[in-house]
């Protein structure tokens, strides 16, 4: 007797139908908050059905996706670093900068669907990972007289975070191309980095980041 067919290319597919969908999601949510389910399906290639099978209705969706949402920050935030190698504070809000521009659009769609579907309360569940190291690391830059003090710590977190989404905004309508370098520059200026050093402490980090090529 032989034994059935391997089911595996079943759930490769379902995975990958999955995966398309929360993809789709993301970009067509971030445009359009109203959007509706049957119009995700057509703008992933599945059918209304294979959707409703992945996500029973469309809060099981957004919570899918605030929890993909969730994992990607966590996991984009900087590593700590040795006690025994401080790092300047500019220096760390750079690099905190350059690691979450490359989540920012999922960090602008759990903002864009805080009022009306996940609900504040979880959104800022969501996000206070990143938003208690940001302004962890710009109070200890204002202690460290790098930053301003003309804001609460905070305070100035909340504001940078919202020029930055307003950046990502503007990258996303092809009115700035950005890799974040900029964003981070403007950040650092904005926080009250002299704008040579805020160029040049970004210039080094990015430059570090980026993988090493043969000639």
């Amino acid at each position: 007797m032989t034994k059935p067919p391997a089911r595996v290319p079943q759930r490769s597919n379902a995975r990958s139908n999955r995966e398309r969908i929360l993809a789709t999601a993301r970009r067509e949510l971030g445009r359009n908050p109203d959007i509706t389910l049957e119009e995700i399906a057509r703008a992933s290639g599945v059918v209304r059905r294979t959707l409703f099978g992945h996500f029973p209705g469309r809060e099981a969706l957004l919570e899918a996706l605030a929890e993909e949402g969730s994992e990607a920050l966590k996991s984009a935030l900087p590593a700590e670093p040795e006690p025994a190698e401080p790092e300047s504070a500019d220096r760390a809000f750079a690099r905190f900068v350059l690691s979450m521009w490359t989540v920012g659009d999922r960090y602008r769609l759990l903002l864009a669907l805080t009022r009306r579907d996940l609900g504040v309360e979880r959104v800022t569940e969501i996000l206070a990972p990143a938003r208690h190291a940001a302004a962890a690391i710009l109070d200890r830059g204002q202690r460290e007289g790098v930053f301003h003090t003309q804001l609460p710590a905070a305070v100035l977190s909340a504001g940078l975070e919202a020029m930055t989404v307003a950046l990502l905004e503007e990258v996303n309508t092809g009115e700035l191309e950005d890799d974040g370098t900029h964003v981070a520059v403007a950040a650092l200026i904005a926080a009250g980095v002299p704008e040579k050093q805020a160029r040049d402490v970004v210039d080094e980090i990015a430059g570090a980041a980026r993988p090493v090529t043969d000639d």
